[in-house]
């Protein structure tokens, strides 16, 4: 009897274990890149804002990066064309890392309807998504940092006025 309750126990200490690091090892590795403005990228600009720069004689737009409970995150979204091309750029961008963690464009923050960018591919840093052809953008309202396994939203920006 001693002999199935300490087996019994070693399984279930093991599956917590492996649970344990499944969950948290993701929130410990930080993934740094540091990507380059796209090539004779040109941004998007607008007159009258609080969330713009003025450089080179251009007002440039960005939208702040909003963390969500338990899931902190700073930095900024540029929406950039160069050479034809629309990308999505953070920068110094800082998130908790996460498993499964995609970027998404949708038009809601719970993504019911979203464009998948892809996989995020940094939690620190300036990184560009590029944006697939023919997308209009005045159709996506936020940029999405998404949880498909656990269907969490764990960062957003409203680009709505950058577009």
């Amino acid at each position: 009897m001693k002999r199935i309750l300490y087996g019994t126990l070693s399984i279930l200490a093991l599956a917590v274990l492996w649970f344990g690091y499944y969950a948290l090892s993701p929130l410990l590795r930080i993934v740094a890149l540091d990507e380059p403005v796209p090539d004779q990228a040109q941004i998007a600009t607008h007159t009258e804002t609080d969330t713009a720069v003025e450089t080179e004689g251009k007002r440039e737009m960005f939208a702040y990066v909003v963390g969500t409970a338990g899931h902190s995150a700073t930095g900024t979204v540029r929406v950039l064309e160069a050479e034809g091309k629309k990308y999505v750029r953070y920068e110094d961008f800082k998130t908790i890392n996460g498993p499964d963690l995609y970027v998404y464009l949708a038009k809601d923050l719970e993504a019911k309807e979203y464009l998948d960018l892809g996989v995020i591919r940094a939690t620190e840093g300036n990184v560009n998504y590029e944006i697939p052809e023919g997308i209009d953008l005045t159709q996506y309202q936020y940029v999405l940092t998404w949880c498909k396994q656990f269907g969490v939203l764990f960062n957003y920006a409203d680009i709505s006025e950058i577009r």
